[in-house]
Order: C-alpha cells, then structure tokens, then sequence
C-alpha cells in the first residue's frame, strides 16, 4: 500500500484561530490540506473562493488539495491552479458523467503542471470512471453526501474504495484512493483497510489538540 497521507479540510477550521491552527498544521504529519470550494449550487453551500487559497499557499508549504464541489470545473478549475493549488480534483456528476468532458479537463490541468483528480459523490457508480482511471492522480470517493462538514461515515462506500484499488493493482496505475466525509479515531481503520491511502478529516482534527489528532490517524 501507498503510504497514508492525511489532507485535513480547512472546511472545519476556527477561522478566529486561522494563524495558530495553520501553525498546528505545519506542525503536525499531515502533508496535505484539504479546500473544498462550494459554489451554492452544485452543493447547497458556499464556501471559498481563490484568494482565500492564495492566503493558504502563503503560510504553507503543504500540498494544497483543492476539491471543486463547483457547476462549472471547466471555468475555475484553471483558477485554482493560478491560485496555488497542488492537485485538483472534480466531480464527474458536474460534468454530466461525459466522459470526453472528464478526460479533456483532466489533459487541460495537467498541462497547467498539477495533480489532477475526480470525485464520485455517494449515488456515482465507480466503475462508469474506468475508461479514464490511466489519467487520474488520484480518485476521491464521498463518504457523505458532498455539501456540509460533520456529517457520518457511510460505511457502504468502501466497496467503492476496494474496487478502485484491486484496479490499480491489476492495471499497475499509480493513482491514489481518498475518502472524505466522517473521517474520525474509529473510521479511519475501515478505509484503510477497504484501499484508502488518502484520508481527508475535518471536524475530528481541528476540534481538538491538531498536532495529536493527526498523528493519530497514522497509528
């Protein structure tokens, strides 16, 4: 297996304690960290836009793991990239599952010199993404419904998390397997296990001691 990487989502953050707790960050042994931006109508949310991912690439070095819960991917996710974005990552469902609209943002964002990825929400058969699995970084898979943090661990979802990696293993990719959504001290063990080697967690690291509860998803 890949080694495991922690992409905290910034989604849970205090933001009266941006400072210390990007300081905790940096810190801490998670490498990566987690923006989703929600745009209020593909999700029912609004989030971040670029300049506040701009604000991030200036106090970290982290990897900035940008998911785009966003209509439109074809238009912002070039502008993330231009905002210091490491990898990018869509849902297929905002491109109308078109797999020839997936595989051309794909090569557009390569190009632009990142990471680039798709995301399936709950209801997204996996298999439908096999056609363009040889051009992914990286498959994030919803363990809750794309939208709002907090919600709980769907445990179901880790048929998904196993099919993508006995893929990888019979195809010889290299993509890595993320899950968000409900990541905590007890889930963590169940996506593991299922393939995960990406793991992003919200409300378990930022409320508590930072520095601890990532180390603690790497036991």
């Amino acid at each position: 297996m890949s080694q495991i990487i922690i992409s905290p989502s910034v989604l849970s953050m205090d933001y009266s304690k941006m400072k210390e707790q990007v300081d905790a960050l940096n810190a801490s042994k998670a490498e990566w960290m987690h923006f989703d931006v929600m745009d209020g109508h593909f999700v029912p949310n609004i989030t971040f836009g670029p300049d506040i991912l701009k604000g991030f690439r200036k106090m970290t070095d982290m990897v900035l793991d940008v998911h785009l819960m966003v209509s439109d991917p074809e238009k912002y996710a070039p502008i993330f990239v231009d905002a210091g974005a490491d990898m990018v990552t869509f849902h297929v469902e905002a491109l109308d599952n078109d797999l020839n609209r997936i595989s051309n943002l794909l090569k557009v964002l390569h190009e632009k010199g990142v990471k680039a990825g798709v995301v399936i929400k709950p209801k997204t058969d996996v298999a439908f993404i096999e056609p363009i699995l040889d051009q992914v970084d990286m498959v994030l898979v919803m363990t809750v419904e794309p939208g709002f943090g907090g919600q709980s661990f769907m445990k179901d979802m880790m048929s998904k998390v196993t099919w993508l990696k006995n893929k990888r293993d019979e195809k010889g990719y290299s993509y890595r397997i993320e899950v968000d959504g409900g990541i905590n001290g007890s889930t963590y063990h169940t996506a593991i296990e299922a393939g995960s080697d990406t793991l992003v967690a919200g409300s378990y690291v930022f409320k508590g001691d930072i520095v601890e509860q990532v180390a603690s998803l790497l036991r």
